[in-house]
């Protein structure tokens, strides 16, 4: 099951996007130094990423209200 950002306030979505950042940006450093358990957890995570921005783009133009 996909997470469920739905529910989620527009300032919860900011500070879980800015987490989910600094994890991909940990995840892609120790896929560099390679010691990398889960190599498919760096599409997932990029994944999430963007539908947490799209959620957050929609509070941006209008179509979600808080």
């Amino acid at each position: 099951m996909k997470d469920s950002f739905n529910d989620l306030t527009y300032k919860e979505l900011i500070t879980k996007r800015e987490e989910m950042k600094k994890q991909y940006r940990d995840l892609r450093f120790s896929n560099v130094i390679g010691h990398i358990d889960n190599p498919l957890e760096k599409r997932t995570l990029r994944r999430k990423i963007a539908r947490i921005n799209t959620i957050i783009h929609e509070y941006d133009i209008g179509i979600r209200r808080t």
